[in-house]
């Protein structure tokens, strides 16, 4: 019947199609079957799988809200957060970090792990969620991966070998602004990273030569790099939401978290001798609202800036996830928790 065709892209190793199903109102008026456990087909990715599901989607697509329920549903389930913000202390009603309340009920790893002044990095984040499953599987339990950070989620699923950080190399290299001299430089040292991507895409370009001369090796070694998708132990299941739907439920949540105070927990944090660092000035919502409280727009139009850069940050988030074909993708309306069913199938079709 019309709105529940399945539909998916075939896993890039071979085997089944990923079928993405939909959920929520306005895709006709019966109920949904419960789905088969293998309906997702999720055993044709998965490699030896480890009994953690990994569930994403874009900011404000109610993937922590469906994470809990699925939780609840089941015994012995623990929540890690896959956010690069929700890990600072403090940063709490913008970052939709769950309630005391929710935490009690339900184990949840990787909040609060830093102060906001601290530069918290990708490997800092897969060490801990390494910890974290670690401690999880000793309790005989299993977690569900809640997220929507790409580049920490990679980190942990796929276990990536993340170069460090070298300062003063990356100082030396901001100071030459001709990138392609750059890129030409990168590519009699590196030449397999130099041919993964363009002359003029600086970011790149710098962070393959800051890598190369701080750690006295080959930026391509560390691995063949985002653009594979191995064979991975975890499930992973996305939820896919339409892009009206989803700006509408990025306008509300805005304004509620400024209902439930976060324009002042933002001035709290500006009043902070020790200041907020690099990656946490950058958080969505507190970015925009600092520019008001320094004095640099009005408040209406720092609340619509964050609206629209969050609606950017989804976009992004979309591409990002879309391009990975071990994610089997449910389609859910106004209402992800439709999408329940769905998961706790792809979570009981996991278990090691």
């Amino acid at each position: 019947p019309a709105g529940r065709r399945l539909c998916g892209r075939p896993h890039r190793g071979g085997g089944h199609p990923l079928p993405a199903r939909r959920t929520g109102r306005g895709h006709g008026s019966a109920p949904p079957p419960t789905p088969h456990p293998r309906r997702l087909g999720l055993r044709s990715v998965v490699v030896a799988p480890n009994g953690h599901l990994l569930l994403v989607g874009t900011t404000a697509s109610g993937k922590s809200a469906l994470g809990l329920e699925a939780a609840r549903r089941r015994p012995g389930v623990e929540l890690v957060s896959m956010d690069s913000m929700a890990l600072y202390r403090g940063m709490d009603i913008g970052t939709a970090t769950p309630s005391a309340a929710e935490r009690a009920e339900v184990p949840h790893h990787l909040l609060d792990l830093a102060d906001p002044s601290e530069d918290y990095s990708v490997a800092d984040f897969q060490r801990a969620a390494r910890t974290a499953l670690v401690d999880i599987g000793e309790r005989d339990a299993r977690a569900v991966l809640v997220g929507g950070t790409g580049l920490h989620v990679r980190a942990v699923v796929d276990d990536l070998d993340i170069p460090g950080r070298f300062a003063q190399v990356r100082a030396g290299l901001d100071a030459e602004p001709d990138t392609p001299a750059l890129h030409r430089r990168l590519a009699e040292l590196d030449p397999a990273a130099a041919g993964r991507m363009e002359p003029t895409n600086r970011r790149r370009v710098v962070r393959a030569l800051e890598v190369t001369l701080g750690s006295g090796r080959p930026f391509s070694s560390y691995g063949p790099g985002l653009e594979q998708y191995p064979d991975t132990p975890f499930a992973q299941v996305g939820l896919r939401v339409p892009r009206d739907v989803l700006d509408a439920r990025i306008a509300e949540r805005f304004a509620r978290m400024m209902d439930e105070g976060l324009l002042d927990e933002v001035a709290g944090l500006l009043e902070r001798p020790e200041g907020l660092s690099a990656t946490a000035a950058q958080a969505l919502g507190y970015r925009e609202l600092a520019v008001h409280l320094r004095g640099g727009c009005a408040l209406d139009a720092a609340v619509e800036e964050a609206v629209a850069a969050t609606r950017r940050f989804a976009r992004r988030q979309e591409r990002w996830f879309r391009r990975d074909p071990r994610i089997a993708w449910v389609d859910v309306g106004d209402d992800p928790l439709a999408a329940l069913d769905d998961v706790l199938a792809a979570f009981d079709a996991c278990a090691p």
